[in-house]
């Protein structure tokens, strides 16, 4: 009789064993995985990101309200123009060819528009790479790094400077509405970025992506025949994003 419980019980520690060291096994495969994409995640750099997007920045001549003023009524008939023939680029490369094919008659509107409201600003533009700090547009934060960039400079070009992607064309996303359509800023962004590279720039989530900054919302102050769109000015959102799947690989060691 004692044999028989002797053996029982040996027989149950071995099961219990085993079951141990399948779940052990199990979650070390579980934090290998996840290793793995976190390291993916990590993997991903700004230069990845920069070099398929081209950015349009509208630099003013000062931060006075007459400046930044005239510096949004430019914007404005620049994008009225551009937005058709940018909006059927199929490629950063096609994007390039049409803002230096269009660049003098950009410019023309440029000037129009300064001399229209009373000023004698000389306004240049460049289509180079640039050094930015981190920027929010709506649902997208690009983290700071080198970009190419499409800038128009008004005067002296010390002022603040209004900014959006030019490349894919979410600068023109409900541009009658004065909002940024989030939806459709996605699906341009995922047309040139994969799905980690997005995730590095989206800064939204199921919980909060109907909570906007108060400087997502703002739209500028022209009168009633002026397009509307964001006006990111002033915005000084900062990422803090990124350090997430470094925090939470930590905590898987």
């Amino acid at each position: 009789m004692k044999k028989n419980i002797h053996g029982i019980i040996v027989t149950l520690l071995l099961i219990i064993i085993t079951i141990g060291f399948i779940n052990i096994n199990t979650v070390k495969a579980q934090s290998k995985d996840m290793d793995n994409q976190v390291d993916g995640q990590e993997d991903i750099t700004v230069e990845e990101i920069a070099e398929k997007l081209i950015r349009f920045h509208v630099i003013a001549n000062s931060d006075g309200k007459a400046d930044q003023e005239l510096k949004l009524k430019v914007r404005d008939e620049v994008l009225k123009y551009i937005q058709p023939i940018l909006k059927e680029s199929t490629s950063i490369e096609e994007s390039r060819i049409i803002l230096t094919e269009k660049n003098e008659e950009i410019l023309k509107i440029a000037e129009r528009v300064i001399e229209e409201n009373g000023y004698d600003y000389k306004v240049q533009s460049t289509l180079s790479k640039e050094y930015f700090p981190v920027k929010t547009y709506g649902n997208i934060t690009l983290p700071q790094g080198q970009y190419e960039a499409y800038r128009i400079i008004i005067g002296s070009g010390e002022g603040q400077n209004w900014w959006c992607v030019m490349f894919p064309p979410i600068c023109f996303v409900d541009i009658t509405k004065g909002e940024v359509a989030y939806e459709e800023t996605e699906k341009e962004m995922k047309s040139v970025l994969n799905e980690d590279e997005f995730n590095m720039v989206d800064n939204t989530s199921k919980e909060n992506n109907k909570k906007t900054s108060k400087n997502d919302n703002k739209t500028d102050k022209n009168d009633n025949k002026s397009v509307k769109v964001v006006d990111n000015t002033e915005d000084k959102n900062v990422v803090v994003k990124f350090k997430v799947a470094e925090m939470f690989k930590g905590l898987m060691k």
